[in-house]
């Protein structure tokens, strides 16, 4: 482990393979080469915890919807953002990989049956028991399934990593107790430089913020900085191809997605007692609480396949809350948590802080929760709210764009122009009706879709308002996709189906920027499935 801030050794270093970016795919793809024997660089932006200097390197401009401030949408230390992450864990659905008539700009040119496999490796590398993510697994709770209609909804099941920070320092470390891996840190990738053919990289800058420089040769590149700075790092490479390299056909950057969340309807319960009955079987359970499972559970209703491909909508995750009505703002509650969160920097401290309420706050929800919306729901005090983790349709206009401002180090910054389309609120606007229809047919109650989404079907509002009573993420998951999409055809996309920059022997990218489409699922297992797949491949 090598800090470049303090480097005195030589300003040229060659290896392999150097991986730019040491985040959950950088680290995962760095520890495969390795155990494989091939000599290593790992280039890391920031150092083993949080620090606001580099940090700030991350701030760009929100140009397009209304996003959370780029320079915290991201972690820029080791072990990238997974250091705050939830752990939420599910593969994507086959119907997700397909080229979907409906859905412009869709289908990846590998199958799920051709990532199987590594899903089941990433899923091992997590230590998430049994692979098991199907609706099979509610044999083991105390109450069964909702009967839902099988040709208009289906289940899953998250599984939660519980290890903290697994990709934090100092586990890293472990990668550098042989001779044939580098970890630097303070690295920050400052230019890629193509040759004179445009065909290859030839060699990656680096610099700290003290002013120590670094040059990496290697066999192999591999960006995995994540879906904003992979873009911004193959744009601000323009001293060759004025575009920046990969992007001939003016693709990366394109296509930024996210899981945007919102508040889909609320319920007005024929039933009081179904429609708790409802939110408890969805709620999260703890590892102990459902027979044989070895991990946190917590499932998902999800649109089938069938009612996608009948009203040509997009995959979408739907939660349940027991929460008071949305009228009444945000609960205080909340306020101070957000307040406390948002006022503390992720240093080791302040993480350990927020791992610590909600360490609490979980053991508190193991005994106390149910019986306490339970009671809460008598006292008419709660209802049942509908909640969306939307897949987004791909979108060309929502995109990285290099900003002329530039940062300490002379890069340019990151901007980011998000836009939703009419697909995404037409979907949320169908699963509204179908899901009305089964709640009625179960004696549920009606479903009222959320004044929003009522507005929008009268064309009286601009949709996907911020609504930040919803919960502690009232805007997308933080889950950044696309920008250097994955393609057969270089005209649509940056990296093949191998992730090689299109048009260049050898440079990769890993990580969900190569997502072409987002589906519902979060992306961590797919991520590592991935860069396991790709490992595999660089090993060939």
């Amino acid at each position: 482990m090598i800090d470049l801030n303090t480097w005195d050794g030589p300003v040229e270093v060659q290896a392999d393979i150097a991986i730019i970016g040491g985040g959950a795919a950088g680290i995962s793809l760095a520890r495969q080469m390795a155990d494989a024997g091939r000599e290593v660089i790992l280039l890391e932006a920031g150092g083993v915890d949080f620090e606001e200097a580099t940090q700030t390197l991350y701030a760009g401009a929100d140009l397009g919807m209304e996003y959370y401030p780029l320079g915290d949408a991201r972690l820029r230390f080791l072990g990238g953002t997974t250091n705050i992450w939830g752990g939420r864990c599910v593969p994507l659905q086959p119907i997700d990989f397909e080229r979907r008539d409906w859905v412009p700009h869709s289908g990846w040119p590998i199958e799920f049956s051709e990532l199987e496999e590594h899903y089941r490796k990433a899923h091992a590398d997590l230590e998430l028991g049994a692979y098991d993510y199907s609706d099979e697994l509610w044999s083991g709770f105390n109450q069964g399934a909702p009967e839902f209609d099988e040709d208009l909804f289906t289940t899953m099941f998250w599984r939660f990593d519980e290890r903290r920070e697994r990709f934090a320092a100092p586990l890293p470390a472990s990668l550098a107790t042989g001779d044939n891996v580098q970890v630097f840190v303070h690295a920050n990738v400052t230019h890629l430089a193509a040759s004179l053919d445009a065909d290859a990289v030839t060699e990656v800058r680096a610099e700290s913020l003290t002013g120590k420089q670094l040059k990496v040769r290697a066999k192999r590149y591999v960006l995995a900085g994540g879906a904003i700075e992979n873009a911004r790092l193959l744009l601000a490479a323009d001293d060759i191809e004025n575009q920046g390299i990969g992007n001939r056909h003016d693709q990366v950057g394109r296509y930024f997605m996210e899981h945007p969340h919102a508040r889909l309807a609320t319920v007005a319960a024929t039933d009081a007692s179904a429609a708790f009955a409802v939110w408890s079987a969805f709620r999260k359970r703890f590892a102990g609480e459902v027979a044989g499972a070895d991990v946190p559970l917590a499932p998902v209703l999800l649109p089938s396949s069938a009612l996608q491909r009948r009203e040509e909508i997009l995959n979408t995750a739907l939660t349940f809350k027991m929460q008071r009505n949305a009228s009444k703002g945000t609960p205080l509650n909340r306020q101070l948590y957000l307040s406390l969160k948002h006022s503390l920097n992720p240093t080791k401290t302040g993480r350990t802080l927020w791992q610590t309420y909600r360490a609490s706050k979980a053991a508190l929800q193991r005994t106390l929760r149910e019986p306490f919306e339970r009671a809460r729901a008598s006292l008419g005090m709660t209802g049942l709210h509908v909640m969306v983790r939307a897949e987004q349709a791909p979108n060309p206009a929502s995109r990285v764009l290099l900003g002329e401002e530039r940062d300490s180090l002379g890069m340019r910054r990151a901007n980011l122009n998000w836009q939703l389309n009419g697909q995404d609120t037409r979907t949320l606007q169908v699963l509204a009706q179908s899901l009305n229809t089964e709640f009625e047919r179960l004696g549920i109650g009606a479903v009222d879709r959320a004044p929003w989404l009522e507005a929008v079907a009268q064309d009286a509002v601009t949709p996907w308002p911020v609504d930040a009573s919803i919960g502690n993420h009232p805007i997308g998951g933080y889950h950044h996709m696309g920008t250097t999409r994955m393609s057969s055809d270089p005209t649509t996309g940056v990296v093949d189906a191998d992730c090689r920059v299109h048009n260049y022997t050898n440079l990769f990218v890993a990580g969900s920027s190569v997502f072409p489409t987002g589906g519902w699922a979060n992306p961590t297992l797919t991520i590592l499935a991935l860069t396991h797949r790709l490992g595999l491949h660089l090993l060939k």
